[in-house]
């Protein structure tokens, strides 16, 4: 089986992780500050302090994992192409 369609595959992966991760991170998103909103004292949810950092490193390591599947993806067609 050529390098090419393994890098290609490796890309295709990262871009479906990536999708997935970015999905997990606004539904924890959401899901805290749902929570929040039932609480008697409101201000978190209205201002959006404190930032919770698991929702924020999953979404943007979900746009990583995005940019090297197609990077990947961009770098194995063209082995594809010129080989």
């Amino acid at each position: 089986m050529p390098q090419h369609f393994v890098l290609m595959g490796m890309g295709g992966l990262f871009i479906i992780l990536g999708i997935a991760a970015i999905i997990w991170g606004k539904r924890e998103e959401k899901d805290y500050y749902n929570a929040i909103s039932d609480r008697s004292d409101v201000r978190e949810f209205l201002e959006h302090e404190p930032e919770t950092p698991e929702p924020g490193a999953l979404k943007i390591g979900g746009w990583i994992a995005i940019a090297l599947g197609l990077l990947m993806l961009a770098i194995g067609g063209a082995f594809w192409f010129w080989g």
